[in-house]
Formats: structure tokens, sequence, C-alpha cells
């Protein structure tokens, strides 16, 4: 069945939790502490299926349990198939490898100069400063690291992370990431801002978080100030489903938005969660409504367990294609695959140039309509019909080029 929903409701509420004071629900800190860790947790809510309960047995081994209440309210607690449960409660598959797949599927480490920073790019960083998340996705690209469930033991060397940046001035751009950055205290953030705004060479600093979507609690007041103090900070948030996109993100985001945060979206696409064009525009379109533009959907990246969250790239492709000239311009992410092994982010469009000669462009709208865009000029003979003059100007003067005219 295709996907619907209704476009003027937004979740709120404690759900679970009403018995909990407001003011505690509201703590980011209480949210944290009560966490769901174990299968127990789990199962005084809910029934989890076999695979389910195997994957949450051997999360120990690959990437930590753990949901905040908050998100674990999304969740459709007699749907094994629900989008949200999906991304937060490990399922068995986790356990299968595949020879395509590898543990660090995008060759940080080989870009790694200094721990916890990846040069890749000639004027850009990608600066990680924790291994902490609030909650962990199933398909995390940093599995190998994030939670230290495999013993890869990554701790973050921020005082090296920024002799390095500060030595290197071609270093333009700095992506503090991690785990989730915003899980550090406001001094700690304060202080790394302050540190990379003081590099006169640093002209954008920006911060990969998804604790907006999993801890909306955490961007309060005090964090907003922050935020304004230093900036302009950019945001990628990641959402990947339209049942994300709640009450509570939607006025985070325009907290953030209101302290001067530009915001972006970065979304992963994932089997039996968003593959779909009518969900993905429905998210796009609840993106745009929450003052947060769509960037990427990426291909998901080849790490260690995840082939069950695999999707075709035609079906990627399938999707830009329903979105492009179908909805509006700010709703078409840009779909790519970062590249295995370390290659960087490539584009993955649709075909809409069928050929290019000497003479022209010849490519099909969104409609599949053919249209062809010279890429010569020929000037019109002087004395057409239709020839515009210069008034007062000498017989000798050059004609000017002659616009389109229809009956």
């Amino acid at each position: 069945m295709p996907y619907t929903e209704d476009r003027s409701a937004w979740y709120e509420g404690q759900g679970l939790w009403q018995h909990v004071p407001a003011s505690d629900w509201n703590d980011w800190v209480w949210q944290l502490k009560n966490r769901l860790t174990s299968v127990a947790q789990l199962e005084e809510h809910m029934t989890l299926t076999p695979d389910e309960k195997a994957g949450c047995l051997f999360a120990s081994h690959k990437l930590a349990l753990a949901i905040t209440p908050y998100f674990f309210n999304l969740i459709d607690r007699n749907d094994p198939q629900c989008p949200i449960r999906q991304q937060v409660i490990p399922r068995g598959g986790e356990a299968i490898l595949s020879d395509e797949e590898t543990l660090d599927s995008l060759g940080e480490d080989e870009h790694s100069p200094v721990p916890g920073l990846v040069h890749r790019y000639p004027d850009r960083v990608l600066f990680l400063v924790t291994d902490r998340c609030a909650a962990y996705c199933r398909y995390c690209t940093r599995s190998r690291l994030v939670s230290n469930a495999q013993d890869y033991n990554f701790h973050a060397e921020l005082e090296q992370g920024l002799r390095y940046i500060e030595n290197h001035p071609e270093v333009r751009d700095v992506l503090i990431s991690g785990g989730d950055p915003l899980l550090l205290s406001d001094k700690k953030l304060d202080h790394l801002f302050g540190r990379l705004r003081a590099i006169k060479h640093v002209e954008f600093i920006r911060i990969g978080s998804r604790i907006p979507v999993f801890l909306p609690q955490r961007i309060t007041p005090e964090l907003c100030e922050i935020f304004k103090k230093h900036g302009p900070i950019w945001m990628s948030i990641h959402t990947n489903h339209p049942k994300e996109a709640t009450a509570e993100l939607r006025a985070a985001c325009e907290r953030l938005s209101f302290a001067g945060v530009p915001l972006g979206n970065q979304t992963v696409l994932l089997k039996g969660i968003n593959d779909d064009v009518d969900v993905m525009k429905a998210l796009m379109h609840r993106l745009l409504r929450m003052r947060v533009r769509p960037y990427y959907i990426y291909q998901m990246d080849l790490i260690t367990g995840g082939a069950h969250f695999k999707v075709d790239v035609r079906k990627g492709i399938e999707i830009i294609r329903a979105l492009r000239g179908h909805t509006t311009g700010y709703a078409v992410p840009q779909y790519v695959i970062d590249a295995p092994g370390g290659g960087g982010k490539v584009p993955i469009n649709p075909d809409y140039v069928e050929k290019i000669t000497d003479t022209e462009v010849v490519f099909r709208n969104y409609e599949g309509q053919q249209f062809s865009y010279p890429l010569t000029h020929t000037p019109r003979p002087a004395g057409n019909e239709g020839e515009l003059s210069v008034v007062g100007a000498p017989e000798s003067s050059a004609p000017l080029a002659q616009p389109m005219f229809k009956d």
C-alpha cells in the first residue's frame, strides 16, 4: 500500500512515561540516564521477535544497544517492520558478514594523521570528538569505534586535533562529528568552538548530529546561546523517516534556526525503512516545514553486518527521478555513494542527458519530454524582419541581438 500520513499531525507527548514529571522528561540528562539498553528493559514494553532477541544478545560484540525513552515512544511495538524499530533494535543479520564489507568502509583510518581527525579532502577535515551517541543506529558507518563494543579503544584527542588544524593553513572547513558531538557538555563545546574560531584560516565550522532526532531536549537555551556566540555554525541532522519528524524535533530545529544555525539533513537509504518514493517525499516535505534543507541521501556504506539494510542503487535513482520536477527543488537532496575505501562522495543522478555534441545538448525533462539546448551562436543577417535598431545610432552600428517573437 502507498504510504500515507496526516500532514497536519506531529507526534508529541510522553507516551509510556506519562508518570514521569515533565521537568524530568524534558531534561536531556534524565533521558540519557533512562535509556533502554538491555533485552529485559525492552521486554518490559514489547515482545521481541527471535531475530531481534538474537541481535540484542550480539550487540555487545558489535554496537551497543541504547534507545532514549523519547525515541522509543516512536516505535510501533506491534509491528516488527516498523521503520523506527528497525533502525535502533538490533537484528540477527548484524552477525552475518559479507565479503564486500569492511570495518572501516570509508578508509578513514588511513587518512588520519592524528587520532580522531580525518584529512581526506584538500581543504577540510573530519574531527571526531567522542565515541558516544544518545542512541545507536544499527547501520552506523563508524560501528567499529562508536560505543567501543568492538574494543577499538578510540579516545578523542582534542588537543592533538586542534594543533593539527592550527598547523595546516589549507584547512578552511572543519566538520565536527563522532559519535555525537552534542553529547559534550556546554563548557566543552564552548571551548571547542572558541578554539576553532581563533584559528584564522578556519572559515567554516559544521556539526553532524542526530541528537536533535534522538534527544531534542538537548537543544537548550544555554546551548543555543553558545551557537550564537560562535556562529555561524552549520549543522546536518539525520532523519530517515517522516515518523521521526515530531513536534519536539520541529521545536528543537526552530530553536537552532533562531540561534543562527543553518540546518541541513542527511538521510541513509535503508531497505524496508525509506526505499519508497512516497515515504521519501513525505520526509523531505516535513524537513522543509521544520526549517531543514534536505542535503544528502546516502547509499548505505559497506559496514560489516549491514547487508539486510542494503538497497539497490537503481531504487535510489528512481526516488530522485520521482522527486525532481514533481516537487519543489528545495525538497530534492543529492543522492551520493561515499566511495568505498576513501574515494569521497560521488553524485549518483538519473540520466537526463541523452547526448552532447559540438552544437547541442539533448536531454529529457522530468516528464520524459525531449529538449535541445544549443551550444553555438548564429547571428542573424542584418535586415531580417523584427530587427531592433538603436534610435539615433549611426547607420554602420551593428544590429542588436534579436529576441524571439511568437504570434
